[in-house]
């Protein structure tokens, strides 16, 4: 609600009506059941560290995509002196179609090409998507099996720690064949990565089921980049890549990095904290205060959401597959940006996890950001690897506060996880007593 804008500026209250679910629990915890005054300060928190809140947390994080890299600025006239609205250099300008692989079934680029109910294969559809998997059974050592425990460890942020740095697509995606692979180029790639060995105690990188590709398929450049740094030769037989590119999502990353660390600070855990305080400081940090506990989850919830809203679908009893719909008008309409970000956060999964296989250690499960190792003992710290100067192993998974780091997500007895892998459940969405999609994870 606004009053009427006065030298400029504009004064506006927004209001939350809780009983008609303005704050999702899978976003806000329990923040709707806070008396007035301490849920007015949990808005203004989540407000003054992230942006206003407009909508669901989703929203929210593309709302700050869009405040923090504007797709219009004033230019100036050289010739008249006269100021007009230019576009914003690095910034999402215009909406953009997107590539025939790149986009959803429902889409008119899809529709023109496949008729209705064509299931698409993986050299027609980009699928880069977070883990889901579990390590055959079989493959279990009897030294594992020797081990009392499975504990679940959970990267921090792991989408915004992707987000970082990442070189994504401005503009439109221009169509070549038979390319040489260039890392720094943003977009999709047909190529057969079949051929590459990995250790089938790992999942594979290059699907998200982490089951070896049996040919040809569309990877986003993160992935195919890694092919290349594990040493193997890639051709692709066709791209559509971004000439237009640059960080749009750095400034997003280090506004969200930024309320993430102060909010937790406000929660006991702080940075440069010993491995086993860390720990400590973990297990009763949601208890130290409900309101930062919900401005947390929330937080959480604006980074996935944001980053999920870049290919939202068709909402509606009303829609017919083959239309457009109101999100494709929107610049930040980008299911190639979300694509190179999941892309990766699973990347950068695997890299770590494949620095712990050098030292022995598999995991026996994986969902999107959560890994399950068999140990020892209950803790993270009864089985990660430490250097012969008792550091953390470089490059592998290190315990800490910070966004790409990782926290303890649970542990249960070592022989409840080989049932679950007995049954086909996956013992990472589990690991901490509950479903971790039910709560938001």
């Amino acid at each position: 609600m606004y009053r009427p804008a006065q030298a400029g500026r504009r004064q506006c209250v927004q209001f939350a009506i809780v009983p008609w679910g303005a704050l999702d629990a899978r976003a806000w915890g329990e923040a709707a059941g806070l008396p007035a005054a301490e849920l007015a300060q949990v808005l203004g928190t989540y407000a003054t560290r992230v942006i206003t809140p407009r909508g669901s947390c989703a929203v929210s994080g593309l709302e700050l995509m869009t405040a923090l890299r504007p797709p219009t600025r004033a230019v100036k006239d050289a010739a008249t002196g006269a100021w007009s609205s230019g576009p914003n250099p690095g910034s999402l300008t215009a909406p953009v179609d997107p590539a025939p692989p790149e986009a959803p079934d429902e889409h008119p680029v899809v529709a023109a090409l496949h008729p209705r109910g064509h299931r698409r294969t993986p050299g027609e559809v980009l699928d880069e998507e977070a883990y889901e998997w579990i390590r055959d059974p079989e493959l279990l050592t009897d030294e594992e099996c020797a081990k009392p425990y499975a504990v679940g460890i959970d990267v921090n942020m792991a989408f915004a720690a992707a987000a970082n740095r990442l070189n994504v697509g401005l503009g439109p995606a221009a169509h070549i064949h038979n390319p040489a692979f260039d890392p720094k180029l943003p977009g999709s790639w047909l190529v057969n990565l079949s051929h590459i060995e990995i250790d089938p105690r790992l999942p594979n990188p290059f699907t998200p089921h982490g089951v070896r590709p049996d040919g040809p398929a569309w990877y986003a450049t993160p992935t195919v980049a890694y092919a290349v740094e594990l040493g193997h030769r890639v051709q692709p037989e066709q791209a559509y890549v971004r000439r237009e590119h640059g960080p749009y999502l750095d400034s997003w990353y280090s506004r969200l990095r930024d309320a993430y660390m102060a909010t937790m600070e406000q929660l006991g855990v702080v940075s440069g904290m010993g491995e086993a305080e860390f720990l400590a400081a973990m297990d009763r940090h949601k208890q130290v205060d409900a309101g930062q506990a919900a401005v947390l989850s929330a937080i959480k919830s604006t980074v996935k959401g944001g980053i999920g809203k870049l290919r939202e679908r068709p909402q509606g009893v009303g829609y017919r597959p083959g239309e457009r719909w109101p999100a494709l008008e929107r610049p930040t309409w980008r299911p190639d940006i979300r694509a190179a970000v999941i892309s990766a956060a699973r990347i950068n999964m695997h890299r770590k996890m494949l620095k712990l296989a050098g030292v022995g250690l598999f995991p026996v499960a994986v969902l999107s950001d959560c890994a399950v190792y068999l140990s020892d003992g209950p803790s993270p710290l009864d089985f990660l690897p430490r250097t012969p100067e008792d550091k953390p192993l470089p490059g592998g998974l290190r315990l800490g506060v910070s966004p790409g780091m990782v926290k303890c997500e649970g542990s249960q007895p070592m022989m409840w996880a080989v049932q679950m892998l007995d049954q086909g459940h996956n013992p990472a969405r589990h690991i901490k007593g509950t479903d971790a999609s039910a709560d938001g994870e």
